[in-house]
Formats: C-alpha cells, structure tokens, sequence
C-alpha cells in the first residue's frame, strides 16, 4: 500500500465503518423525543379545539422534540459514512474530511472489541491509553466504527501474524488466541455485586414504577369524566395522548428495573476472565477486553467480604493508571464499560502469583 500523507509512513491498512447503524443510546433519544413530540402534538389538538387557546409553544415544543429525533436518528449514520480509518507502522488514524486524530500504537495500553448482533464479523474497535488518576483523570481513546474483522485488525496493529480462526465474534475467545499463545488461569465472577450507582438505578426504578401506577389511578377517572365533555375528535386526540404518556412512562420503567436487577447478573452470567502467557483477556457478552502483560505495572487485590476484585494498574510511555475511569474502584460514568477488572472471583492468589511473576521478570530485566 502507499503513504500516510501527513506523517509519510507506509500504510499496512485502511478501511471505512462498514456498518452504517445508530448506537443504541442515540436509538433511545430517537425514539423518547418522538414520542415526547406526539404527546405534545396530540394535547395541543385538544387544548386548541376545547379551550380555544393558543398553543403555539406546545407546537414549537413538539417541532423542537421531532427535530432532536430526527437529528438522533440520521446525524450519526452520516456522520460515519464520511470517515475513514488508517493504520500505519507507527499509529492509527481516525479521519473525516480535514478532521484528523490518532494514536501512537506504543501509546495503547488495551483494546475494546465490541462486536455486533447482526453481524458477526463487524465490529467496534476502542484503542484506550493508560493517563494519570486524580486531578489528571481523562479519557484518552480512539474508536474505530463498524470495522471488518476488528480481532483481526487488533492482531494487525499489535505486530502479530493473523491467525484463521479471528475474525468473527461467534468463535469462543479461547480459539482466537496468537499463535503459540496458552491459557494460564480461567475464571468467572461469581456474583454481581451491588454498587453505589446499582442501588441508585434499583431506588430510580422503584420511584418510576410508583409514579407510574400513581399515574393511571389518577388519569384513568378524570379522562372518564373529561371524555364525555368533549367532541368525538377531541376525545379521541387526548386518548392517544394519555397512552402515549403511558406507555412511555411504563417503557422507562421497565429499561431501569431491568438495569438494575437483569442486565448485571446477565452480564456476570456472561463474563469470562482468561491469563495467558501474553495477554490478559476477558469476554463480556459482545464486549472483549485485550490487555498485554507487559503493560501491567502491579497487581491490587482488593478483598470484598468472601470474593475479591483485582485491579490491575496499568503502565504506558508518559501515564501509569488504573485505567481512564480513575483508580482502584471507581465507577465510570455514564454506561457500565469492560474496564481491567477481575471482579467476583474467589481464586484472586492464583491469579496474583501469574501475573506477579510477569512483573518480577519486568524488574529484574
């Protein structure tokens, strides 16, 4: 292949996202501000016909909220069909028209493979490199959209031979390995433990399932009494409107109880840690962690009444962290990521003394 034109180094790879989709949270936004603008839409009907008021701001609302789910709904697609990704001997490259960012491959410190449901051999590919905790806390990460074969192109950016079985997300991770490479130590988590930000999801969904049937004792004999009232059109506007709002109230109900009591112990059903003599891997559901040994600069144990979690704490060319989220524990924001973690696990010395002695033969080279 040719030559990166801005730093002049030759090309081993080049590819665009090859899976035009909406991630799932901008799905979520799409589909709450439709939702809020047909609420809207339908109470400003029955505002203006009965009560024969203006409702130019109820409009302009539910203009305001189709316009944000329109904006969620095609904005990314088009986004990401103008992106290109280039990896070089050196570094890998995210570019979109004169938009240009990268990262120094000796600056990764792990890697993120998400796969798809749909298609198995497609892709996310997250580069994610070690920074300081503390007051220097930040996220430094490059993500590589929809790419083919992204365990394949992940093998590439390391300087390792592509092995036939990579390639695609239904092979079990224990089959992907480098060639040559051995599985050490296995394990799995044995529990799903409840954080801070668990029991805050398990107190939010109590609150929206009460304010919910709160919702349809009230509204159910007031329309009664206000349907009768009304013309046959007005009737039938506020009804739709009142389904609307409850059926979405129900929606968001459902989405954080399941949060909170269903996703985390799926997840924990899903998870599996592997120590090979190179690498430190773990599968969660669709998500993959890759983590090479020689980045982990120590090993915390941090013992949870009868499990333990160990933190491995990371070292890159310029940072030693934990990882971006923060040091020994702390949660990330927003969504639950696969983070270098063994989290759960009741055999935490076993896997100590392996990874230990990786950092003992570091020192005494």
């Amino acid at each position: 292949m040719g030559r990166d034109s801005l730093f002049g180094e030759r090309i081993v790879w080049q590819g665009r996202c090859q899976n035009l989709s909406m991630p799932f949270t901008l799905k979520v936004v799409a589909g709450a501000a439709a939702i809020v603008s047909a609420i809207t839409l339908c109470y400003a009907v029955v505002v203006a016909k009965s009560l024969n008021v203006p409702v130019g701001g109820m409009v302009l609302f539910a203009g305001w909220s189709a316009a944000i789910a329109l904006a969620a709904w095609r904005l990314p697609i088009w986004w990401r069909s103008q992106v290109e990704y280039v990896v070089t001997e050196r570094r890998v490259s995210w570019q979109r028209g004169r938009l240009s960012r990268f990262i120094e491959t000796r600056q990764i410190s792990y890697a993120l493979v998400r796969w798809t449901g749909r298609d198995p051999s497609v892709g996310d590919l997250v580069l994610v490199r070690a920074v300081p905790t503390g007051a220097l806390r930040r996220t430094l990460s490059l993500t590589l959209h929809g790419v083919e074969a992204p365990d394949r192109l992940w093998a590439m950016i390391r300087g390792v031979e592509p092995g036939a079985p990579l390639g695609s997300g239904e092979i079990p991770l224990a089959q992907r390995l480098d060639p040559g490479e051995r599985v050490l130590w296995s394990g799995a988590p044995v529990s799903a433990p409840w954080t801070t930000r668990r029991f805050a999801t398990a107190v939010t969904a109590a609150g929206l399932v009460a304010a919910l049937a709160h919702q349809v004792l009230r509204s159910v004999p007031a329309l009664v009494a206000i349907v009768s009232a009304l013309t046959p059109s007005s009737a039938a506007f506020l009804l739709v409107g009142a389904s609307l709002t409850t059926l979405f109230l129900f929606a968001v109900a459902t989405g954080v109880t399941y949060a909170a009591f269903v996703r985390p112990s799926r997840l924990t059903r899903q998870t599996r840690y592997f120590v090979t003599d190179a690498r430190v891997l773990i599968r969660r559901g669709g998500e993959e962690l890759s983590l090479d040994r020689s980045r982990i600069a120590y090993v915390i144990d941090a013992p949870s009444r009868k499990l333990h979690d160990v933190f491995l704490v990371l070292d890159g060319p310029y940072a030693r962290a934990f990882a971006p989220s923060g040091a020994f524990g702390e949660e990330e924001h927003g969504v639950d990521g696969l983070r270098p973690v063994f989290a759960a696990i009741d055999d935490a010395d076993t896997v100590g003394r392996i990874l230990g002695e990786r950092d003992i033969e570091k020192r005494a080279a």
